[in-house]
């Protein structure tokens, strides 16, 4: 696997995909910079190294070129986090670009304005790609959020790097933070998913069950499987359509020896709102007109234990409702004991939206191995599939 650090810059321009697509309020202002800070390692060895940085990335989902979708917004955020002066090419093709890159001093960064603006980048245009080459003397892709998607700077722009491409540190690093969970997990390893929807994680948890000693299913999800069982579930989010699945993963789980923990009590709430009335349920006997929405104390205790006698952990998912104050206590419980696990030596990775924000909300994320930067990208990698943006750098 060809890296940053398999190659010296001094003099060179490094293209670089990455991923700044980041949430701005309504003045403009980046509301959360994880993305930029993960770029920086990168940006930096390159200028260290002596050589000159062009940046692409996209923002939004624009229909052509929408300005409020530019990352001009974004760019003195940019500059204040990797201190250096960043300039801006108001077109990420054609003279206005080229002209930008050419003028690149070393040292120096540009950023190219929203590749999507172009509706060529989406649709993998080739020609688009080549034209995004000219920019640089190297490609490093960087973004791991984008790379399951075949896009023109994801992944054909590669083409025209035969000999000079490579992955960022960031992107790296999800490399290697997933093979540690998927191939070289140090046993016992555990998986722990979460979330709303079984129909989401049907290919997650095949492609897992070779691969993990125990599983935990939390969330909403976990209501399929317990209905499925013959379990009463009141109102609780349930997927009547994939009982005979859930019942199908279980068979699975127990003949390939994998230990399956699913919730054995919930917090009940009599309405879906931060102030509704609650009740602690035996999952399997939650009341009409009641709905499971955080996992119980004696849940908790049980997943604790799991939790501490793994030595690999994948979290993908929360427990609860956890965005409402009265449901979170499951998933903090969660992310206490992932992070007790982790400081005494477990290798801990989180990946996916909820999850991610959880750790982020309640302050976990510097208490957990690694915490992935791509919802979709990660999820695919749990499935099994190759991402395009990364074959393209392997080829």
């Amino acid at each position: 696997m060809k890296t940053i650090q398999d190659i010296n810059f001094e003099g060179k321009k490094a293209l670089i995909r990455v991923d700044f697509n980041v949430p701005l309020d309504e003045n403009f202002n980046v509301t959360d910079v994880t993305r930029i800070e993960a770029a920086k390692p990168t940006i930096i060895k390159i200028l260290e190294d002596g050589g000159a940085v062009v940046l692409m990335s996209h923002l939004g989902r624009p229909k052509g070129a929408q300005e409020k979708f530019s990352l001009k917004h974004i760019m003195d955020k940019v500059s204040e986090i990797i201190g250096v002066n960043v300039k801006f090419a108001s077109n990420c093709v054609g003279e206005v670009a080229e002209k930008a890159a050419e003028d690149l001093n070393m040292g120096e960064v540009l950023l190219l304005e929203n590749l999507r603006f172009h509706d060529e980048e989406k649709s993998g245009d080739v020609n688009f790609a080549k034209q995004l080459s000219k920019l640089g003397d190297v490609y490093v892709n960087d973004a791991f959020g984008t790379a399951h998607r075949a896009h023109a700077s994801t992944t054909i722009i590669a083409q025209f790097f035969p000999e000079s491409k490579c992955f960022g540190a960031l992107l790296a690093q999800e490399i290697v933070s997933l093979k540690k969970i998927l191939e070289e997990g140090e046993k016992p390893v555990l998986a722990i998913l979460g979330g709303a929807k079984v129909s989401s994680k049907i290919t997650v948890i095949e492609n897992i069950l070779d691969k993990v000693d125990h599983l935990i299913i939390g969330g909403g999800m976990s209501f399929t499987f317990i209905k499925a069982q013959g379990g009463k579930i009141g109102k609780s989010i349930c997927e009547d359509d994939k009982q005979e699945l859930a019942l199908e993963i279980l068979a699975k789980a127990k003949a390939k020896g994998v230990q399956v923990h699913i919730p054995v009590d919930v917090i009940a709430a009599d309405d879906f709102s931060n102030d509704a009335n609650t009740q602690i349920c035996d999952i399997n006997n939650i009341p009409d007109g009641w709905e499971g929405v955080d996992a119980g104390p004696k849940s908790r205790e049980i997943f604790d234990k799991v939790v501490n006698q793994s030595k690999t952990i994948l979290w993908n998912g929360p427990l609860g409702v956890f965005e409402m104050e009265s449901f979170a206590g499951g998933t903090i419980a969660l992310g206490n004991s992932i992070a007790n696990a982790t400081k005494n030596g477990t290798f801990s990775l989180v990946g996916g939206g909820d999850s991610v924000a959880a750790v982020k909300q309640f302050g976990f994320a510097d208490k957990v191995s690694y915490v992935s930067t791509g919802g979709g990208a990660m999820l695919e990698s749990l499935e099994g599939k190759t991402l395009p943006g990364i074959e393209a750098i392997l080829k």
